[in-house]
């Protein structure tokens, strides 16, 4: 072993008189360790919280959208969707037709009164319907397969609605839409109160199937999933909102949605996930942009916690400095001595806080102990994931600045003097 290693070893984690660790070396341990777990994981937290947040928004709806300006409704083209499906990258493309319509659910107590709602009922395709329900672990039952055949919507509900309307799997809602044109103009001189309900699409829902994606506003309480042929045959025959499309790799989703563009052009455009949800991506921005300072912080903290260490031992092991030099020790040696104690001392805490903060997560992972409000995060518990570049990063970023204040101390023991030691 090398001497100066060796002799730093000693000084570190051995008393004066005894075997035991000294307490200021363990404090100082201690000190790196818990602020090192602490630092991974928040990170943990901050990543994992915006990767499942993030995934379940681009989970819920496509990668991206095309429709035309003003969304109007338009004729379907199997050779706009083949052309969008044939796109290098694209997974699958499908049309959907979307209507905006007012729910009514459940008569209530006469003090509550209706229970009337506001929603989007997407019409999607078959396959993807299948999709959506195996997302959410949602069962189609024989009861939903044959509603079509009936004079009935076979409609999926996000669960804060369902609850809102009061209405489970079975029962039925009355829908209010505009006409067909999409257009209802109301207090005008020639409409009176019977134009204007002649001017509303009524129709009576089956509710098939609540399911529940942890979002709220906007999707939960919004969102109705229904077939696309049993709202155009009933709506717009033969037209459709936009075009659906999911991508091999949500990093390209705007490469891509460029590209589609340009096939197009107008009256064409498309609408990406993260411009449709905007603020919200930003939000989850912000979260990931305190990073920095987090680790600034933390290593601040371990930096003043190895100086004030590395200083105690200086007072400490005087005599033994003395005694060093008087023994031939240059001053470069001595300094180097307490450089190798502040490695020592940083690579002990730094390790015990990783194998702490790894143990936390993966129990954490397991039994989800702390819990959230749902409704105000759109997760139920604490996101934890492991990175291992913010274990590497956390621990490099440590090491390398208690190494370099380091030098504070060890300047201070390399500077005492052989009398002046001996007699202290």
């Amino acid at each position: 072993m090398n001497p100066m290693l060796y002799i730093a070893k000693r000084f570190a984690f051995r008393e004066r008189n005894g075997s035991r660790p000294a307490f200021i070396v363990l404090a100082s341990v201690t000190g790196i360790a818990v602020g090192t777990a602490a630092l991974i994981l928040t990170l943990s937290i901050v990543k994992g919280f915006a990767t499942s947040v993030e995934n379940k928004l681009i989970s819920f709806t496509s990668h991206i959208q095309v429709r035309q300006t003003d969304k109007q409704y338009f004729t379907g083209s199997r050779y706009d969707q083949r052309l969008l499906a044939d796109t290098p990258g694209v997974v699958s493309a499908s049309p959907f037709l979307e209507k905006n319509f007012m729910l009514q659910g459940r008569k209530r107590t006469p003090e509550e009164g209706l229970a009337v709602r506001p929603a989007v009922i997407k019409g999607v395709t078959e396959n993807e319907k299948m999709l959506f329900l195996e997302r959410y672990g949602i069962r189609e039952t024989q009861i939903a397969r044959n509603i079509e055949n009936k004079d009935m919507l076979s409609l999926y509900l996000g669960k804060s609605m369902a609850e809102k309307l009061g209405v489970k799997p079975g029962d039925k809602v009355l829908l209010a839409g505009l006409d067909k044109t999409g257009t209802m103009e109301i207090g005008g001189k020639n409409q009176d109160i019977v134009g204007l309900l002649s001017s509303l699409d009524l129709e009576t829902g089956l509710v098939s199937g609540i399911y529940e994606s942890g979002l709220q506003d906007g999707f939960d309480d919004t969102v109705v999933l229904g077939s696309i042929e049993a709202l155009q045959r009933r709506f717009n025959p033969g037209m459709i909102s936009g075009y659906d499309i999911e991508v091999q790799d949500a990093r390209i989703i705007g490469s891509i949605a460029q590209e589609l563009s340009e096939k197009l052009e107008f009256p064409f455009y498309t609408y990406t996930v993260f411009e449709r949800y905007a603020n919200l991506f930003e939000w989850l921005k912000l979260q990931k942009n305190i990073t920095p300072l987090l680790i600034i912080t933390i290593t601040i903290v371990a930096v003043f916690n190895i100086i004030s260490t590395l200083l105690v031992l200086v007072i400490e092991k005087t005599r033994e400095i003395g005694m060093l030099a008087a023994l031939g020790l240059e001053p470069r040696q001595i300094s180097r001595i307490f450089l190798s104690q502040s490695l020592l001392i940083a690579l002990a805490g730094i390790s015990s806080g990783a194998v702490f903060a790894l143990l936390l997560t993966l129990f954490e992972q397991r039994f989800h102990l702390i819990r959230l409000p749902e409704k105000s995060y759109f997760i139920s518990y604490v996101p934890l994931m492991i990175d291992p570049f913010d274990y590497l990063m956390v621990g490099l970023a440590v090491l390398v600045l208690t190494m370099l204040f380091a030098f504070i101390p060890a300047r201070i023991a390399s500077s005492l003097k052989p009398g002046t030691a001996l007699t202290t």
